[in-house]
């Protein structure tokens, strides 16, 4: 009986001579020849370096670059308060989940007192725009609470806060006019003087609709409008996002001297290199957590870095 098979190997795999076909020895070596005895198919060897060889494993990922960055120190330091009374805004235990077992705020807990200037920094999603609606009353936390002067938002609170939202809301039909005079009708601290003096000098025309303005002149008109209120919190989300950079060093001046001394405003940007000559405070939020609250000169003494590069080191990726 034929034990081969067409091609004149034997069925049970091996060559006469314990070899497999095409000659290659089978005890400890590659079909190709190459040694299996800790060793890639290659040649290179397993023990400590990565298959194309020269760099090790130990430590190491591919590329040489190290697994980890060091930890920045993170500071929190509640601001001082400096009077008797409530604070002007105090986050305790706020907690909002849009999601069952995600929380976009997570047992956040902030104090902000009157007369600063603090920037509301952080990651896209690290939860400062839902913070900022829990805030005017635009949502209703999970858990936790807000009070702004030691209470709720609420109408008395609306009195109290001027708020920016990021996207325009303002009627497009309206003339720039017509909606400072409902402003005015609206809030009792509206200053109408002071919102025609802006609109001058950013060369606004007080007769044109809305929707015949640009979206950074859009953005001018609602900026100024939130900012004519004699308010004790201001609350900005991107005030400067759409408008030219040419515009933004006035927008600042307007800021800086069109709010009362003892008022705090919480401004939210990702222009932190723009905005940061005006801040006293910074709040860093990173996943729904206070990870820094501290003065804007004391990030600029400890680490001998701005703001803004502070802020990258914080959070890179």
């Amino acid at each position: 009986m034929e034990t081969n098979n067409s091609y004149g190997q034997p069925p049970v795999g091996q060559m006469p001579t314990g070899q497999p076909p095409y000659g290659q020895p089978m005890q400890g070596q590659m079909p190709m020849g190459q040694p299996m005895q800790g060793q890639m198919p290659m040649g290179q060897p397993m023990q400590g370096q990565m298959p194309m060889g020269h760099h090790p494993m130990g430590g190491m990922p591919m590329y040489g670059y190290p697994p980890m960055r060091p930890m920045p120190q993170l500071i929190v330091e509640p601001m001082p308060k400096l009077e008797n009374g409530p604070s002007l805004l105090e986050c305790r235990n706020l907690t909002k989940s849009y999601v069952y077992g995600r929380n976009a705020l997570d047992h956040l807990n902030l104090t902000i007192e009157k007369g600063h200037i603090v920037g509301l920094l952080g990651p896209n999603g690290s939860g400062k725009t839902t913070l900022i609606k829990i805030i005017n009353g635009l949502l209703v936390p999970t858990e936790g609470e807000v009070l702004i002067n030691g209470q709720k938002p609420g109408a008395y609170t609306k009195s109290v806060v001027s708020y920016l939202p990021e996207r325009t809301y303002l009627e497009a039909q309206k003339d720039v006019k017509s909606l400072i005079e409902f402003f005015a009708d609206f809030y009792q601290d509206f200053r109408k003087e002071r919102a025609y003096d802006m609109l001058q000098a950013l060369g606004v025309p007080i007769d044109a609709r809305l929707k015949t303005l640009s979206k950074g002149t859009k953005e001018k008109v609602q900026l100024i409008l939130v900012m004519s209120r004699d308010a004790q919190l201001y609350i900005l989300d991107e005030p400067i996002a759409g408008v030219d950079p040419a515009a933004r060093d006035y927008i600042l001046r307007t800021i800086l001297s069109n709010y009362n001394s003892e008022a705090t405003i919480l401004i939210c940007t990702h222009l932190i290199y723009d905005i940061e000559n005006i801040l006293d405070d910074v709040v860093f939020i990173k996943n729904g957590r206070l990870v820094v609250q501290s003065t804007a000169q004391k990030i600029r003494d400890k680490f001998n870095k701005s703001v803004d590069m502070y802020f990258r080191e914080v959070f890179a990726c």
